[in-house]
């Protein structure tokens, strides 16, 4: 073999070496999510997924369960696996702040998505503005009741920013229309849950008009509630607009789903990351935009 094709021998072998070097090398950044039993959040992990590959991260996804102690435990597990951001989907806006905490001694920085922390440095927060979409839910029941409907509200999980934003932008809607608010209580964001709490409200108040669930979860669980108890005239209100609510939505099932975009979420934060990671200003808040779904 001559000299010539010798250097382009080595000089293709070196080129190899540096890619393999450069794939290797890929930054590693986090996503602690709240939980992976609720399809909201698979489509969130999804879109930050589909972004990281794009922009050449790799991307550790682990699962808190809806449990502060297991997302605390996450966190310390990234600490010495080498992310150099961590995005987080918090379980409760109070007890995430222990896990930004840690986070922020680490030199890691930190990106909330969807929840707020209310403790520790947090670079930004990215989420759909949930008191305008609690507003809007209420708004949509007065525009098909009239002032002064007989509402029942279920309520996220206590604690979460979500849970109290929408709850906020709904209480300003009832006000503002006059509902009579029948009952409010947690059923945490699950369907079952949901049909379980609406059941026993039902029974102390069959009068009842309108529901207005803080995501579709729930509503889900209160529309099958309605069926069993023969109640079809009872309007349905969701939040998210999951494939499952749009689908109850467009069935003539469920009134409206306040949709969210979590893909949109989940992209945004990898794209916040990267800017981050790279020294670019990022800002505190980034909203996302959200749409009322009718039939």
């Amino acid at each position: 073999m001559n000299m010539k094709k010798l250097a382009t021998l080595a000089s293709a072998i070196a080129l190899s070496a540096t890619v393999s070097a450069n794939a290797v090398a890929k930054d590693t950044i986090a996503l602690v999510i709240s939980t992976l039993n609720n399809p909201f959040f698979v489509t969130l992990k999804d879109g930050a997924q589909k972004e990281a590959d794009k922009l050449g991260y790799n991307l550790v996804v682990l699962d808190s369960q809806n449990n502060p102690a297991k997302e605390l435990a996450n966190v310390q597990d990234l600490t010495v696996r080498g992310a150099k951001l961590l995005m987080i989907n918090p379980t409760d806006s109070d007890a995430v702040g222990n896990a930004v905490k840690m986070a922020n001694q680490a030199k890691i920085p930190v990106i909330t998505l969807d929840r707020q922390a209310s403790n520790g440095d947090v670079v930004s927060h990215i989420a759909s503005d949930n008191v305008a979409g609690g507003k809007m839910a209420g708004d949509f029941i007065a525009q098909k009741l009239g002032e002064g409907a007989k509402v029942i509200e279920l309520q996220g999980i206590a604690g979460t920013s979500v849970a109290r934003e929408r709850g906020e932008g709904f209480k300003q809607a009832a006000a503002a229309h006059k509902f009579t608010v029948l009952g409010s209580q947690p059923a945490d964001f699950d369907r079952t849950r949901g049909l379980n709490v609406m059941q026993n409200l039902l029974t102390a108040h069959p009068g009842v008009q309108a529901v207005f669930a803080q995501n579709d979860e729930m509503a889900l669980g209160a529309l099958r509630a309605l069926q069993t108890a023969g109640k079809s005239d009872v309007l349905v209100v969701g939040f998210d607009g999951t494939a499952d609510g749009i689908k109850a939505v467009d069935g003539g099932k469920m009134g409206a789903t306040v949709a969210q975009q979590p893909e949109q979420i989940g992209a945004i934060g990898v794209q916040t990351a990267d800017n981050v990671l790279k020294g670019n200003k990022v800002d505190a808040k980034i909203p996302v935009d959200l749409k009322l779904i009718t039939q």
